[in-house]
């Protein structure tokens, strides 16, 4: 027997890291079951659960002790602290860093070697961990306002269920929830898992924030699609049981029910850098590289020319800190936070400073169709009687209304429309307009009720309802497909009246009210009725038939009518019209996304509804303008596309994008200008996002359901509806559209589009309040790989052209000064040592007169003060050239009144230090005003040289200026 045993290897454990990543993979996964599809029977004993009595408590704490609690877990938090020294150190804050480091060095330097108090390298070290910390805080309190995206998800859940445990009822906390429970539903309830219905009684629920439907939702107890999310048999955990009741066995709980894996893929996904990150961090990368570069030339001249070291590496820590940008870290915030401030002012609300800029770099916008596209309440459009289909009037007005509202088949059908109909206004809001008013009552029947109040054909509906009193209904049934509805008519007969399904409807009609009265239904007018019923339908609007029929004198208003069985006639009714509604477009919609194509922007609809209402909506919105559209309801549509798309449109099905490889999904978006995906699950949305991003698109994803949150999570800039987004939604958006308008995307691409603009001039000066240029919304959507923040053309221009003009026009005061005082330029060459010398008090000018240390140094700085000055005045030209990369100055103008007011604040400053007294303290020295005249011709030469180029560039768009210098 061995002495020492051999340890077992111990298996490595998963970092906190890894086991999240694993959590996000699995989260990723599209979900796949049959629990909707087995026999009840096999569900009972997969759960080992009864129909009739549940589990017992004994087997519910079991599978409770297993499973764990029925509760969302949390994504690990970063600390508030942790993100705050994250912000203060990221991207271009570590360059002012490493700046302000460098000017603290140089000054010990100087206090060790020379014993000398170098305040110009104390005071800007201090101005730049003063601008770094500002900029930080002013940026973590603008962004890191705590999310509360897993908090938004837990508000979702119910804290209480009703089971059914060994055969009692009794009510439990939803967190004690287990797979195999027995749950009992009714209207209100908000659903505590996901749960496979067994029993139901007009059982309806709100399904919208998960797929995007508008209506309530049937639930039985028939499996209606292999696919979960589409099946009528199953609820899902937090959605909102809106009508009925119903009985069902809980197939799972917490992180695995449909909502607990969007949640948990919204909490783990990290989303891209932002482009302007990505632009400051290579801008960043090349000043770092440059400032270096020159430090090191001028730092190996210095002690070429027999400087010391520690001069040298002073005159080297000088010039790297001299070509760090200090105040473009306090631009770049500036800018975005004005531009926040004046989307704010247009409803847009910002939650990402970055986002503002991201907006405007946007090449694709993925957009939701429930509640962003459309107005997310259904709205009676079409309607049919007297043999023709009419547009609906549901304006105030009423003014189209005139050429149908005397017709005898309309008031008929509208007699139908108010009687057979359970919803009602709610009381107390008469004076606001009917669209506005609240109504109990499902989203059918509170369109027609709407359409009814504003055609006012019987009045009051529910004044008409009180004249001809309800004696019995029954209602609509996903069974029966039909409501009916029996009225006391004041004429003293009774009226049988139905709504229903538009096939079920013209089963039981034997007879049809047309403009001659009430005839024989033929078989050519029940062909003509279903050529209106595929026409509607085909608009992707939700058809409804309605018919009467009125009884015979033996039913009175005391006549006993029973609903089951049924003892009044149910058949040969008389068939008075359709009526057809849909969710219909924002207004402002079509025009925003001609907005789109015009700025070379692509708007791909991704929605959960289905293909043909989607198809429909998008062709009235513009998103599809093609004649051809191919719809692929699966995988072997899309493996046989042809191979010409560029002028045909694609309706994909999500039964098709389930079976899509990435390669293929990708080949569509690059191939198709016009794409509308439906029916998709929220995993899709994300799969779609991510595909966009593999092509090099900069995407942006509007949304306002729960199904949207990872989409909105992953995309380059997350954009969600303020007035009907979920929680959920909102945050995890990066911006949110306060009055719900689509159209308020293209204020925002605008702002974005100007931030880069004004952005790039601010390499050159800081311009935070320029106004955008007049063909900003024609150009296309910048190319984050080409198109940086800071190229070659900018270093050219502004380094080549630019500054050299404005250093020609330094140099030539400091010179001119020094001559008029007797140092020409030629004795001046090797002059350094005697200059420096404070034993030397009688070095000779040009014209033999005798100059004190003292003096001299006076006329030093005098003439920096001149120099100073010169940059001012070219930099006055300059900064009004660039406050266009390509338009003429005479075309913007000069209406930006905050550059204006800067334009005399700076010449302000500049008396200021050279004209106050004891300004002698900081080295600057009054100056004459002739002094000033000398670099008026340099600033007005800049301002004609660069009209000259940009009108070169705008009439030769292939011309070398245009290649070589716009930036």
């Amino acid at each position: 027997m061995p002495l020492f045993k051999k340890k077992a290897e111990r298996r490595k454990s998963l970092s906190r890291k890894e086991i999240s990543l694993a959590r996000l993979e699995n989260f990723r996964k599209e979900v796949i079951t049959d629990h909707h599809m087995v026999q009840l029977g096999e569900l009972c004993r997969r759960f080992q659960t009864d129909r009739e009595n549940g589990l017992t408590p004994d087997q519910a704490a079991s599978v409770l002790q297993k499973t764990g609690p029925n509760t969302l877990t949390p994504s690990h938090k970063v600390p508030e602290y942790i993100k705050f020294i994250k912000t203060l150190t990221h991207g271009f804050s570590l360059l002012l860093w490493i700046g302000a480091f460098l000017c603290f060095t140089a000054f010990i330097i100087r206090k060790f070697t020379t014993h000398e108090i170098d305040t110009d390298n104390l005071i800007l070290g201090c101005v730049l961990v003063v601008v770094v910390v500002v900029t930080g805080c002013f940026m973590f309190f603008q962004e890191h306002k705590s999310q509360k995206i897993m908090e938004s998800f837990a508000n979702m859940v119910p804290p209480k269920a009703t089971v059914i445990r060994g055969g009692e009822t009794m009510t439990v906390m939803s967190k004690d929830l287990v797979v195999g429970d027995l749950v009992e539903m009714k209207f209100g309830d908000r659903i505590p898992a996901d749960i496979r219905i067994i029993q139901s009684q007009g059982f309806k629920v709100d399904n919208s924030a998960l797929t995007g439907e508008s209506e309530p939702q049937y639930r039985g107890t028939d499996c209606s699609s292999d696919n979960i999310l589409e099946t009528k048999n199953f609820t899902f955990f937090s959605t909102n049981a809106v009508e009925g009741t119903a009985k069902g066995i809980v197939c799972e709980t917490g992180d695995r029910t449909v909502m607990g894996r969007i949640a948990g893929l919204t909490a783990r996904l990290q989303p891209n850098k932002t482009p302007i990150a990505r632009e400051l961090e290579h801008f960043m990368k090349i000043i770092s590289v440059w400032a270096c570069f020159l430090g090191v030339v001028f730092g190996s001249a210095a002690l070429a020319m027999k400087y010391s070291w520690i001069e040298a590496s002073l005159f080297l820590i000088g010039i790297i800190v001299a070509n760090v940008p200090e105040g473009l870290l306090a631009t770049v915030t500036v800018c975005l936070s004005v531009t926040a401030k004046r989307m704010a002012a247009k409803n847009c609300l910002v939650k990402n400073l970055e986002a503002v800029e991201t907006l405007g770099s946007t090449s694709i916008i993925c957009s939701d169709k429930t509640g962003t596209l459309t107005q997310n309440k259904m709205t009676v459009c079409h309607f049919w009687c007297d043999g023709r289909i009419i547009n609906a009037d549901s304006t105030t007005q009423q003014h189209e209304a005139e050429e149908y509202n005397k017709s005898e088949g309309f008031q008929t059908l509208m007699r139908c429309a108010t009687l057979c109909n359970r919803a009602e206004f709610v009381h107390g809001e008469e004076d606001k307009p009917i669209q506005s008013r609240q109504v109990r009552g499902d989203a059918s029947e509170e369109a027609i009720l709407k359409f009814v109040e504003l055609s006012h054909i019987h009045g009051n509906p529910a004044d008409f309802r009180h004249k001809n009193p309800k004696l019995l209904e029954i209602p609509f049934s996903s069974v029966t497909k039909y409501q009916i509805s029996i009225h006391a008519m004041e004429e003293g007969n009774c009226l049988v009246v139905m709504k229903g399904a538009p096939e079920r409807i013209l089963a039981r009609c034997s007879k049809m009210c047309m403009k001659d009265g009430t005839e024989e239904m033929t078989d050519e007018m029940r062909i003509l009725c279903d050529r209106a019923m595929t026409e509607l339908a085909e608009k992707g609007e939700r058809v409804l038939g309605f018919a009467d029929l009125m009884l015979d004198s033996s039913y009175t208003k005391d006549y006993k009518f029973c609903a089951e069985p049924p003892n009044f006639p149910r058949k040969d009714l008389r068939f008075v019209g359709f009526m057809s509604l849909i969710d219909p477009p924002r207004p402002q919609v079509p025009d925003a996304v001609e907005r789109c194509r015009s700025a070379g922007i692509k708007v791909v609809m991704v929605t959960g509804d289905h293909p043909i209402t989607a198809k429909a909506i998008a062709q009235q919105v513009g998103i599809i303008t093609a004649k051809e559209v191919i719809d692929a309801y699966n995988i072997n549509t899309i493996e046989t596309l042809p191979p010409n798309l560029k002028d045909k449109a694609i309706v994909i099905h999500g039964t098709a994008l389930r079976d899509t490889t990435n390669q293929e999904l990708d080949g569509i978006l690059h191939s198709f200008k016009e794409i509308v995906f439906a029916r998709t699950s929220p995993t899709q949305k994300l799969h779609i996002v991510e595909s966009c991003q593999r092509l090099g698109e900069i995407v942006a994803v509007t949304g306002d359901g729960v199904n949207d949150a990872p989409a909105l999570k992953k995309a380059d800039i997350g954009i969600a509806m303020g007035i009907s987004g979920s929680e959920v939604s909102q945050q995890s958006a990066d911006m949110i559209l306060l009055d719900d308008n689509f159209a308020s995307i293209i204020t925002g691409v605008e702002e974005g589009r100007r931030i880069f603009d004004n952005l790039k001039k601010s390499i050159a000066y800081t311009l935070a309040y320029e106004k955008a240029e007049s063909d900003i919304m024609m150009r296309p959507p910048r190319n984050p790989k080409k198109d940086k923040l800071v190229t070659r053309k900018l270093y050219f221009l502004a380094y080549g052209h630019i500054g050299m003009i404005e250093a020609l026009g330094g140099f030539f005061v400091y010179f001119a000064i020094m001559a008029e005082n007797g140092f020409m330029p030629t004795r001046l060459l090797g002059l350094r040592e005697e200059w420096d010398s404070e034993t030397v008090n009688d070095l000779m000018d040009s014209f033999g007169q005798e100059w004190t240390y003292i003096h001299r140094k006076e006329l030093e700085y005098t003439c920096y003060t001149a120099f100073m000055i010169s940059v001012v005045v070219t930099q006055w030209a300059d900064l009004i050239v660039c406050k266009t990369r390509i338009n003429s100055m005479f075309k913007q103008g000069m209406g930006n009144m905050v550059l204006n007011v800067s334009l005399i604040v700076e010449t302000v400053v500049a008396c200021m230090l050279s004209y106050l007294p004891y300004m002698s303290y900081l080295k600057f020295y009054p100056i004459l005003f002739r002094w000033w005249c000398y670099s008026f011709p340099f600033a007005i030469f800049i301002f004609i040289f660069d009209e000259a180029r940009k009108w070169h560039i705008r009439k030769y768009p292939s011309g070398w200026y245009r290649k070589e210098t716009y930036y």
